[in-house]
């Protein structure tokens, strides 16, 4: 039995686009308008993407993390949104590109804030399932002294039950928590979900075929 992928249609999504390269640009719109965006903020700076935020709000941001010749301006931008109390802005999911996704470069974009860092060229495959990645997930959000941003650990179950520690989500109602980790004390908080829009009910899927061979 063979499954064609899910159609992800991002035709109600605001994505807020930064990338100083015109023809790159030009790419990953191609891109998002194969996927049904048609709500498209282009940003060739990160100063004009900070003064879009405080006009408009956006679901998603896909940033190139350098966007000049080894200027980390991206990461920057990513830093900045974290910890500029802006929201939603602030909790809104990040997806970053780089030509070279050395591990220097994946560490910013993981320290940064970022959701996922995506490698250039673009493949549509890989951007896809970046995006249907963070609809899917809900994960909280860190603050952390050095750290802000979304919960770096993909599964976190927490100390054994019964002892001190142990991190009981009973409800994605739950606003924040408190918690003990590795690094001491954090503050955990799930973005608010009125408006935190970017989730699957807003999003349109095409039913995923299944062909019998």
């Amino acid at each position: 039995m063979a499954t064609s992928p899910a159609r992800l249609n991002l035709k109600k999504a605001s994505i807020l686009l930064l990338e100083p390269n015109g023809q790159n640009m030009a790419i990953l719109v191609q891109l998002l308008m194969g996927f049904g965006a048609r709500n498209l903020h282009r940003c060739e700076t990160a100063e004009r993407a900070k003064g879009l935020l405080t006009e408009s709000l956006v679901d998603l941001m896909i940033i190139e993390g350098q966007t000049a010749e080894g200027d980390p301006e991206g990461f920057d931008f990513v830093h900045w949104l974290r910890r500029s109390e802006l929201e939603p802005a602030a909790y809104t999911p990040v997806i970053i590109t780089c030509a070279h996704t050395s591990m220097g470069n994946v560490k910013r974009a993981r320290d940064c804030g970022a959701h996922f860092i995506v490698a250039k060229p673009l493949s549509p495959t890989i951007l896809f399932e970046r995006i249907l990645w963070v609809a899917r997930t809900n994960r909280p959000f860190i603050s952390a002294g050095a750290y802000v941003g979304p919960d770096r650990r993909f599964k976190n179950n927490g100390p054994p039950a019964l002892m001190n520690g142990r991190l009981v989500r009973a409800t994605q109602r739950m606003r924040s928590n408190r918690m003990v980790g590795d690094r001491g004390l954090a503050t955990m908080k799930w973005a608010p979900q009125s408006r935190a829009r970017f989730t699957l009910p807003m999003l349109v899927w095409a039913q995923v075929m299944m062909t019998g061979v």
